[in-house]
C-alpha cells in the first residue's frame, strides 16, 4: 500500500490533479522517529487544517495493558507503516495496531520466557522501521537488550544476534554486568549499519555513553565512537589521564539524526557523570555536552561542537538536532540546529561545525566546592533567539496570593540566582530554566515549506544545592548519596518531580529479597544501582528502619565524592506552584531564515488558578510537536492532559480535548485510506498525573 501512495503521488503531479480527500504530497506513512532521520516533525498533509481542526473526533482509542503497581509512563512516538501502527505498552510490549481501527494485530512480550526478570519497566520513545533481506523489520530496545523483530508476525529475528537478541552491555573494554544502562531512544539506519546511543546512569559508577553501529544483519558491533576518549584519540586531553577508565556518562541518550546523502550522523551528547561534582574530571571533558559529527559508515570523527564546557549542571543535549536548509542573506546553507536545556539555539554549519552567527565565550563564576574547577567560561549564542526565558528578576516573583508571595521572596532573599552557571553551592540555587529545560526530548518541529521551527519548552525554576558528606552510619550514608536526591530526606518520596513512591513503610509492602532486586536491576523510572553487598544491606537496613545506628563510617566504596547532591526540588510555594509569576509553560515559533521570534505563547492551563494579567499560565510539558503543510500544529504534553491543535502562523488555539490521561510523548501523523490521522501516547505518571495505557488517535 505504501508504494500505491507513492506512485499516485507521481501520477497526479504529472497529471496536475488531487485527491478528492486528501492532497498526496508525499509519503503518507510515519515511518521514522520524530518523522525523518532530520528530525523535522513535519509533514505535508493538509486534510487536517486550519479551516477544519476545530471538528477533530477521536477515531480510536487502545488500552495497551497496564502494571497498576508500578508509576508507569509511555513516552512512545509511534510508527506507522502501510497501514500498520508499531508502538509500546507502559510495560514495555511492543505491538502492531490496523492503524485505521486501533485494532490489535500482534503483540511481543520481551519479559517472558528466558527475558523474565531482565527489564521491569522504564520508557521507550520510539522505534526503528527497516527492511533487512526482504524482511520488514523492527528494531526495539527495551531494558539492556536490543531486538530485531519482523514487522509482520511480532516474532524475533534468529539471525540477529542470539535468538533475536543483542546484549547492549556487551562489548565494552571494562565488564559492564553490574551496571545500569539501556537504550530507551531510537537510533537510526544508514545502509546495514544500525547507529545506537544509550542512557546510563548520572551518579558514580556509570557505563561510558560510547556510540555504536551493529551489523543489521548480524547484531555485530561493526564501529565504536568513544565518546570518553581513549589514550591516542581526539580530546583526550581534555580529561584527568585515567579517566577513560573508570569515568561515565557523555552519552547519546537523546537519538540521532542522519544526513544520508552526505553519511553523516549528527550524535548530540549528555553530560559527564557525576552530574554535579567534577573534581574528578578536571578538563573541558570532550565529548560530553558536544553535537559531534561522525563518518556514518566508519565513526570517525568530522567535528565537534560543544555547548558546555566542563557540565556541573546536568545541561544534555536533550534532542534530536533539526537539520534544515536556511537562507542567510540571500544564500541557502545547510545547517544543524540544536535545542538545550538552557533555552539557547546553536545553529552550525552541517558540514564544517562552526557557527551561523558568533557564540561568544562568556565569563562565569568559579565554583566554592573542595577540589572543584569550574570551567571560567561558556559558550552563548548571538542572534538567534531564545527558546525560553533564561533569566528571573525579583519583580517576575509569585504575586498570586499573600502566602505564595512572602514564600518566594523568602526564597529569593536566601537563595543564589542570576545566572544558570553559577556552580551549585553548599547554599541553595535558584536554577533557571531548570534541570528539565527550557528544551527538552519531545524534540522541535520544523516546517519545511516556511524554515519555522516550533519548541515548546519549561519555564519552571528548581531550588538546588550540595551537602558535604559526613560520617554516618552506613546504610544512611548509602540512601544519602544514591537514593535521597529522588525519594527525599524522609523517605517520602517526590509527585512533583517524576512521581518518586514513598518508601515510608516499604517492610509492610515489599519483602526485602524484592526491594534487593529492585536496586540492583531497576525497575519502572528508576535506574539500577551497583553496590557491594555491604552497601546493599546496609542501605536496605536503613529504608526499613533496621540499621544499627553505631555502624558509623567516615567513607565506603559506593561514593568518592567529598559532596553529595541534596535533592531534585523544584522552587514550588506551599501551594505547589512555582515562585515565579507565569507562564510556568510555552510555545515558540523561530523565523529560522531571519533570526527572530514569529510568536510566543503560554502551554497549557491549571484551570483551577485566576492570576491577574495570565489568563493562560501554561505548565510544564513534555513530549514535542508536530507541524504539517496544512497550517497546523498538534502537540499534547502539557500536566492540564489536554491534546491541543494550534494555528501554526498565529499560535492560536484552534482545538482542544481532554485525554484519558495525560500525552507526554510526541505525536504521529499518518495518511491510511486517504484518511489523515493523528495519534498520541497516553501515559501519564509525571508531575503527579495518573498513569495511564492509553493510545488515542483523532481524525475529522
Amino acid at each position: 500500500m505504501r508504494w500505491y501512495y507513492i506512485c499516485l503521488f507521481l501520477v497526479f503531479s504529472l497529471l496536475g490533479c488531487q485527491s478528492d480527500e486528501v492532497k498526496i504530497n508525499e509519503d503518507p506513512d510515519w515511518a521514522h522517529y520524530l518523522g525523518d532521520n532530520s528530525s523535522s516533525q513535519f509533514k505535508y498533509f493538509d486534510e487536517i487544517n486550519k479551516s477544519n481542526a476545530s471538528q477533530l473526533k477521536v477515531a480510536w482509542t487502545y488500552n495497551s495493558l497496564i502494571d497498576t503497581s508500578q508509576q508507569t509512563q509511555i513516552q512512545t512516538n509511534p510508527l506507522i507503516i502501510d497501514g500498520i501502527l508499531y508502538g509500546v505498552s507502559p510495560m514495555l510490549h511492543l505491538f502492531a495496531l490496523d492503524a485505521a481501527t486501533g485494532k490489535e494485530i500482534w503483540r511481543f512480550n520481551p519479559n517472558e520466557d528466558a527475558f523474565k526478570g531482565s527489564f521491569l519497566g522504564g520508557v521507550i520513545r520510539g522505534l526503528v522501521y527497516h527492511e533487512q533481506n526482504n524482511t520488514p523489520t523492527i528494531m526495539y530496545s527495551p531494558g539492556h537488550y536490543l531486538f530485531s523483530v519482523n514487522a509482520k508476525t511480532g516474532e524475533p529475528i534468529s539471525g540477529f544476534g542470539e535468538g533475536g537478541k543483542v546484549n547492549l552491555k556487551d562489548g565494552y573494554d571494562r565488564d559492564m554486568t553490574d551496571y545500569y544502562m539501556t537504550a530507551n531512544t531510537p537510533g537510526v539506519v544508514y545502509k546495514d549499519l544500525y547507529i545506537l546511543g544509550n542512557r546510563v546512569s548520572e551518579s558514580t559508577g556509570a557505563f561510558p555513553g560510547h556510540l555504536r553501529a551493529f551489523d543489521l544483519t548480524t547484531g555485530e558491533i561493526r564501529w565504536t565512537f568513544h565518546t570518553i576518549p581513549q589514550p591516542g584519540e581526539f580530546g583526550y586531553d581534555t580529561w584527568p589521564a585515567d579517566a577513560f577508565k573508570t569515568s561515565g556518562g557523555a552519552n547519546p541518550w537523546a537519538g540521532l539524526s542522519l544526513d544520508e546523502e552526505r553519511g553523516i550522523v549528527f550524535v548530540p551528547t549528555g553530560s559527564a557523570s557525576f552530574d554535579f561534582y567534577g573534581g574528578d574530571r578536571i578538563g573541558e571533558n570532550l565529548f560530553a555536552n558536544c553535537i559531534v559529527a561522525l563518518n556514518a559508515a566508519t565513526g570517525e570523527r568530522i567535528w565537534h561542537y560543544q555547548t558546555v564546557h566542563h557540565d556541573l549542571w546536568d545541561k544534555d543535549l536533550p534532542a534530536p538536532p533539526n537539520l534544515m536548509t536556511i537562507k542567510v542573506d540571500g544564500v541557502d546553507i545547510d545547517v544543524v540546529a540544536q535545542i538545550t536545556k538552557s533555552g539557547f539555539l546553536f545553529v552550525l554549519d552541517r558540514e564544517t561545525g562552526e557557527p551561523i552567527y558568533p557564540i561568544e565565550e562568556v565569563k562565569v563564576p568559579k565554583s566554592n566546592l573542595s577540589g572543584e574547577e569550574a570551567w571560567p567560561t561558556q559558550p552563548v549564542p548571538t542572534v538567534y533567539p531564545m527558546i525560553s526565558q533564561t533569566k528571573m528578576t525579583e519583580d517576575n516573583l509569585a504575586i498570586r496570593s499573600e502566602q505564595a508571595a512572602q514564600y518566594a521572596k523568602g526564597v529569593w532573599n536566601t537563595s543564589l540566582k542570576g545566572s544558570q552557571f553559577i556552580p551549585f553551592d553548599t547554599i541553595p540555587q535558584i536554577f533557571f530554566p531548570g534541570l528539565d529545560g527550557a528544551g527538552e526530548w519531545g524534540g522541535a518541529a520544523h516546517s519545511k515549506d516556511d524554515n519555522t521551527l516550533y519548541v515548546n519548552s519549561n519555564e519552571q525554576p528548581w531550588l538546588l544545592s550540595m551537602e558535604k558528606v559526613e560520617p554516618a552510619p552506613r546504610g544512611e550514608r548509602v540512601y544519602k548519596t544514591k537514593c535521597l536526591s529522588c525519594h527525599g530526606k524522609e523517605l517520602q518520596g517526590n509527585q512533583l518531580f517524576g512521581n518518586v513512591p514513598s518508601l515510608v513503610d516499604l517492610k509492610s509492602r515489599l519483602p526485602r529479597d524484592v526491594i534487593a532486586m529492585t536496586i540492583k536491576q531497576g525497575r519502572g523510572i528508576m535506574p539500577a544501582f551497583t553496590l557491594k553487598e555491604k552497601e546493599l544491606d546496609a542501605v536496605i537496613d536503613f529504608i526499613l528502619g533496621e540499621e544499627d545506628p553505631n555502624d558509623i563510617v567516615a567513607s565506603d566504596d559506593s561514593w568518592p565524592y567529598p559532596y553529595r547532591f541534596s535533592g531534585y526540588a523544584k522552587a514550588v510555594g506551599p501551594d505547589g506552584y512555582s515562585i515565579f509569576q507565569p507562564p510556568w509553560g510555552q510555545l515558540t515559533a523561530i523565523d529560522m531564515d531571519n533570526a527572530k521570534i514569529k510568536w510566543q505563547v503560554p502551554f497549557g492551563n491549571v484551570d483551577d488558578l485566576d492570576i491577574a494579567g495570565h489568563a493562560v499560565t501554561g505548565t510544564e510539558n513534555y513530549g514535542g510537536p508536530v507541524v504539517t503543510s496544512g497550517g497546523v500544529l498538534f502537540i499534547a504534553a502539557t500536566q492540564d492532559e489536554k491534546f491541543r491543535v494550534f494555528d501554526r502562523e498565529t499560535g492560536e488555539t484552534l482545538y482542544e480535548s481532554k485525554l484519558p490521561h495525560a500525552g507526554y510523548a510526541t505525536p504521529a501523523t499518518y495518511i491510511v485510506n486517504g484518511k489523515q490521522y493523528v495519534v498520541i501516547a497516553c501515559g501519564g505518571g509525571k508531575l503527579g498525573t495518573d498513569s495511564g495505557d492509553t493510545y488515542v488517535a483523532f481524525c475529522l
